[in-house]
């Protein structure tokens, strides 16, 4: 396994990690909302301490996700493609292809008027 596919593999459970971290965070917002709205009252602490882990968790994400697009932003993979060019010369050869068909068609018009004259 070279290092591009390492780095791609890491960069893939990194984001499956935010993604469990995503859910984790939902889970925790619906605890506080299923505390708030107790028969018996918002107990304090626990609100505290979910929200506490809902802007740890938060944070996190945002950080791993910035690295991520700033790492997604340095990789060039075509940077050193030759794809343009390759195209170019093939649609350059195409035109050649053709101007030299035409000239023939024109070449063979000018025999045969030759010919009849």
């Amino acid at each position: 396994m070279d290092a591009s596919q390492t780095q791609n593999n890491t960069s893939l459970q990194r984001l499956q990690n935010v993604e469990k971290t995503i859910v984790r965070v939902l889970e925790l917002a619906g605890g506080v909302m299923d505390e708030l709205t107790s028969p018996a009252g918002p107990r304090k602490e626990f609100i505290n301490s979910h929200c506490r882990d809902f802007m740890q968790m938060i944070k996190e994400i945002q950080v791993t996700l910035r690295n991520e697009i700033k790492s997604a932003c340095e990789y060039r993979p075509f940077e050193k493609c030759d794809y343009n060019s390759r195209i170019s010369n093939e649609i350059c050869t195409k035109k050649a292809e053709y101007v030299i068909s035409q000239l023939d068609a024109m070449k063979q018009a000018i025999d045969q008027y030759h010919d009849a004259v």
